[in-house]
């Protein structure tokens, strides 16, 4: 199992939220920054994953409607898929 843990205050706007997920979850040069790519990726992942995100009140705060949209894509994704699992913590 992979444990992948991403901070909030890192997703200063939608764009750097995209940079840093792709970089943090290690996705190809392939990843377009956008709600579908971000989608496929997460349901193509093979192995056992666990994304941690930490600070998701910075996410909403920073990106407003797209912070929420981008969580949901994170959620959705938990509940489809078996192998992956998004647990939010704010500590």
């Amino acid at each position: 199992m992979e444990i992948i843990i991403l901070d909030g205050n890192k997703m200063t706007n939608l764009e750097a939220a995209h940079r840093y997920i792709a970089k943090t979850m290690r996705f190809s040069e392939y990843f377009k920054p956008n709600l579908d790519s971000l989608a496929d990726y997460l349901s193509e992942l093979s192995d056992d994953v666990v994304v941690i995100l930490t600070d998701s009140f910075s996410v909403s705060r920073n990106l407003g409607i797209d912070g929420d949209r981008l969580l949901r894509v994170f959620f959705e994704m938990s509940s489809r898929k078996n192998s992956f699992t998004f647990i939010v913590k704010n500590d």
